[in-house]
């Protein structure tokens, strides 16, 4: 049983520092996008521009190919090494990309007659952009086609409510310049937000520079300093960006690093500049565009509508627009001429430009319908004008109100579109908002008093800095723990309302808020690295991709709107040739109208109304609530895929040792088979386990100092073991105040003839029984007591899994301890099916068992053995306090580590699905009722007409649905939340 518990707690063990120090250096939650641009070698500055690269070579048949390969890669200029293997066809070659690239080097190959398959994946690099300019979905896929276009690109992800893209690509053969033209070039804007080199900048204001050759001091002495990776200078501005590798420097070290590049003491000044945010600012400034212009647009369209439907209907206020300025050409239509034209060509331009690059790369989008309803509306109403100046009987009407109607509301749908937009990533804002702006630095001398405090802005933190954070103040960056004690509310990262306990030792994350004590912490995470910013990494990631569901939109846009436009030709060439033919009554035509006017505005009713806008936001809008909702809670979302996979789910595959259980054993009981008092005795057995590095020896270590504090007894100093001796799989033995004492196993007492009398037999027995390991204890050759020692059930496991139950969905535990255990501890939670003894591998394979019977499988886990099973699962879910391979391998983490999240992360996918779909009603609802009423479908028994401006409110007023519609997610509340009433569990009485 001994060894059961021991193997279950195996890599336990290896985390030992979880607060310590051998995972200071490790993120919290590794980043869900690799760039192996380069191959550092931090000894050697020259080397660190190297780069390594393999190929797939085809055709070698023999070591002579590889030699010749070898001599000739080998000859030529930037290449530093060449490694050939015939055998696994593989040519791997370390080279400079400023004196050689990629593809001369393939060239060079495939020269000498061998075929080179493909260019190395892991030569590759990733951008973010900001896209302007998008307006429905088809935007979004023409501009994937046309970066999909450039040389070197091999993946492309564009969100169109995030107007972000993401691209892979490979270095070698194009950079973020290149992808930007391409884009602009298909009638879009870009900005770069992030590439793969930016992880760690730092945005400096320079002062003192008197030359460019200050500046060129600056950048060659910043150039040469160790952990600098990449200097752009700003000659105009006086600015440099830096980049930099954490491990080595830091920003006070480059400020420092500056100011002693001049000739004298502080010849230079270099202080800290922050850059504007750019999405932020985009996003104002598209909203003030939109304002204005629809400001603009109802300074013209409101007296044109005055003018042709009020007015003329309020004589004799409006006989004076009947005037007769020449022919039948009247005062009334020169001025809705000249009121109109404005609306149509200025302010309306943006239409004009979208329609043209979208018919320019042959595709259709919402500029296209909209510029064909307005020009047809407009270039009618011009011909009129023209008919009613050469003619002195022409009583046609003009149709200037319907365009400038039109494109007023078309711009005020958009002006509240992108407002509602801002608020879809709200959570997400105030996520990056958690960190404050200032921090307190401590300088500590060599016997760790404090000489000086400094307060520095937070991106001053460099690694290994000593911190102090005061009563009511937020921690700044990610640390431990190395003086003082105090409860941190960590609910705005995790979602946990209740303080926690932080001591020497412990875990902060930037963001959280120290409540009442004062913490002197070491810095440990800092800029990107920070748990704050991971977060918000993955969110930002799992909002831009796009969700499988997403598809459907896709595909119903790509022939939506050729469609459209045909319905619309239809509708007015039947309406039109019904007309000339008497099919219908000329009563039918409305006064001052004929039956081509009539014909004319049922068509371009039906290519406004049925704009296909909405559609393209009904996914990604939803996408971005739930996924920010869900952080804001502790439950990080990967991506759109994750999150749609989750709502199917019908069988939760649970690990059990810190997934189910609290993965920290605990001593729960005790018992004594000798006249020992039990202080002396938990004292002998501690003292021997002082040394172990077990957890079952920290677990019985804990206990008794636990005990010394209920009783009130000094525990500051206890004796040291002598004669200190490990046994692996068996326990620890040692001198105590002369007496030779052993903790173990049956098996360490075995190996020492020590007797196991009957009753020790049964309190093993019994806690077997239990799910319990037991711990004996002998003293001078005989078993004085035993420890009874289990892993604890989370207190929410029970619930849980009975929620679950209630959902629909069945729950297995699958892990690797003996089934004596794992059965007594699913039958404490209430699991049916159980499958123990199993190895990583075999987790895996469990995995795809259930999932050939036709169910989504979802699997819990937390530690590197669960990684090959969290991969091959529907939905993977990682305990945010497991192991960063588990994280990294995951669909879904759940920071608070607490299972109550499994039902929040099933339960919110199944929400936002239902949010999408009911998004699709809004987005289809209009159209489909409204392309109908467009067309003219009940006027024969109504008399009801869709005037093109109220089609065209009707467009807006889908986009705007279903953007409202998605910001109602974020009133998600989480359908279970546990609170422990018990508090921490206290042993110390089992005795």
């Amino acid at each position: 049983m001994f060894e059961g518990l021991e193997k279950m707690l195996k890599f336990q063990d290896k985390e030992k520092g979880m607060n310590g120090k051998h995972d200071l250096k490790v993120p919290l939650l590794e980043p869900t996008e690799s760039v192996a641009v380069t191959v550092s070698e931090p000894a050697q500055r020259e080397h660190r521009k190297a780069r390594t690269v393999m190929f797939k070579v085809g055709g070698m048949k023999c070591a002579s190919c590889a030699v010749s390969i070898e001599s000739v890669i080998g000859k030529r200029n930037g290449i530093e090494s060449v490694m050939v293997s015939p055998l696994q066809g593989q040519a791997v070659i370390r080279y400079k990309p400023e004196l050689i690239s990629v593809t001369t080097i393939k060239d060079t190959i495939e020269d000498l007659g061998y075929l080179v398959n493909e260019l190395p994946e892991q030569d590759i690099a990733v951008c973010r952009l900001q896209i302007k300019g998008m307006a429905c979905t088809s935007c979004s896929e023409s501009i994937e086609r046309a970066l999909l276009m450039v040389d070197g690109v091999k993946k492309v992800v564009v969100g169109l409510a995030l107007e972000e893209a993401k691209i892979h690509f490979d270095p070698n053969l194009t950079d973020s310049d290149q992808l930007i033209q391409a884009i602009e070039d298909a009638g879009f804007g870009a900005d770069l937000i992030s590439s793969g080199d930016n992880i760690n900048k730092v945005h400096l204001k320079l002062e003192g520079i008197n030359s460019p050759e200050d500046l060129n001091i600056i950048q060659s002495t910043l150039g040469s300093t160790e952990g600098v990776n990449h200097v752009e200078m700003d000659p105009v501005g006086h600015k440099v960006i830096i980049s930099y590798d954490p491990d080595l420097t830091g920003p006070r070290s480059l400020i420092q690093c500056i100011q002693e590049a001049g000739q004298i003491p502080d010849f230079y000044h270099a202080t800290l500049y922050v850059p504007p945010r750019q999405r932020e600012a985009e996003r104002q400034h598209e909203i003030l565009v939109y304002r204005n212009q629809f400001l603009w647009s109802c300074l013209f369209s409101i007296p044109v509508f005055i003018f042709s439907m009020v007015l003329p209907m309020l004589p004799p206020y409006g006989n004076w627009l009947s005037h007769k300025l020449y022919n039948m050409f009247t005062t009334g239509m020169l001025l809705r001429w000249l009121l109109c034209s404005p609306v149509q060509f200025i302010i309306g331009r943006r239409f004009y430009t979208g329609a043209y690059h979208a018919l320019k790369r042959g595709s259709a989008n919402m500029d296209v319908l909209v510029a064909l309803g307005t020009n047809a509306a407009y270039f009618y109403s011009v011909y009129s004008l023209i008919k009613a100046l050469s003619s002195d009987s022409f009583e046609g009407q003009d149709f200037f109100e319907t365009s400038t109607m039109l494109i007023s509301f078309i711009l005020l749908g958009k002006y509240l579109e992108v407002v509602a937009k801002g608020k879809t990533s709200e959570a997400l804002a105030k996520l990056t908002d958690l960190a404050p702006e200032t921090a307190f630095l401590l300088n500590l001398d060599g016997n760790e008093n404090i000489i000086s405090e400094n307060e520095i802005s937070t991106q001053l933190i460099q690694r290994n800095d000593i911190i102090k954070i005061v009563p009511g103040s937020k921690v700044p960056v990610d640390g431990v723990v190395v003086r003082g004690q105090s409860y941190v509310n960590e609910s705005m990262i995790t979602g946990e309302a209740r303080p926690i306990a932080k001591r020497p030792g412990d875990k902060v994350i930037g963001g959280t808020l120290n409540e009442n004590g004062c913490l002197i912490i070491k810095a440990t995470h800092v800029g990107s690295e920070t748990a704050l910013s991971q977060i918000v990494q993955l969110v930002e990631a799992a909002q831009l991709a796009r969700a499988p569901v997403q598809k459907l939109a896709d595909q119903i846009s790509k022939f939506f709107v050729p469609t459209v436009v045909v319905a619309a030709f239809l509708t007015w060439l039947g309406w039109f040739v019904f007309g000339e033919a008497g099919v219908y009554p000329r009563s039918w035509i409305p006064q001052a109208m004929d039956g081509f006017e009539m014909a004319l505005q049922f068509g371009i009713s039906v290519l406004v109304v049925a704009c296909p806008c909405a559609l393209g936001l009904a996914t990604p809008t939803a996408v971005m609530v739930s996924t920010g909702i869900g952080a804001s809670q502790g439950v990080l979302i990967k991506g759109g895929n994750a999150l749609e996979n989750a709502h199917k789910v019908k069988t939760v595959v649970f690990d059990k040792t810190g997934t189910l259980t609290v993965g920290k054993p605990v001593v729960v009981s005790t018992m004594l088979f000798s006249d020992v008092p039990i202080q002396d005795f938990c004292d002998m057995a501690a003292i021997a386990e002082a040394n172990s590095e077990h957890p079952i020896g920290k677990a019985v270590v804990e206990y008794t100092k636990k005990l010394h504090q209920q009783y009130g007894s000094n525990t500051e100093h206890m004796t040291e073991v002598k004669d200190f001796e490990v046994y692996p799989g068996s326990g620890v033995g040692g001198n105590v105040n002369g007496k030779r004492v052993l903790v173990g196993n049956k098996r360490l007492m075995k190996t020492h003839n020590i007797p196991v009398n009957p009753d020790v037999e049964d309190y093993m027995s019994e806690s077997e029984q239990l799910a319990r390991t037991c711990v004996l204890v002998a003293v001078n050759g005989i078993v004085s007591g035993a420890f009874a020692v289990t892993d604890p059930v989370k207190p929410e496991a029970e619930r849980v899994i009975s929620f679950l139950r209630t959902m629909g969905i069945t729950s297995i535990m699958v892990t690797g301890d003996n089934w004596a255990t794992a059965t007594a501890i699913a039958k404490e939670v209430g699991i049916q099916t159980v499958f123990a003894e199993t190895d990583p591998q075999g987790k895996a394979n469990k995995i795809k068992d259930l999932q050939m019977e036709g169910d989504a499988v979802a699997m819990v886990g937390d530690g590197i053995n669960d990684s090959p099973a969290l991969v091959a699962a529907d939905v993977g879910m990682a305990i945010g306090a497991g192991t960063d391979v588990a994280i990294e391998a995951a669909d879904v983490v759940l920071i608070k580590s607490n299972l109550e999240d499994v039902v929040t992360a099933i339960d919110l996918s199944r929400k936002t699905l239902s949010r999408i779909r009911l998004n699709y009603v809004w987005a289809l609802g209009y159209n489909v009722l409204g392309m109908p009423i467009a067309a003219g479908i009940l006027f024969p028994f109504t008399g009801i007409r869709l005037p093109p401006w109220l089609a065209g409110a009707c467009m807006a007023a889908s986009s705007l649905s279903v953007v409202c519609s998605s910001l109602l997610l974020q009133s998600y509340k989480k359908p279970l939340h546990f609170q422990d009433s018990r508090g921490s569990i206290d042993f110390s009485n089992s005795v």
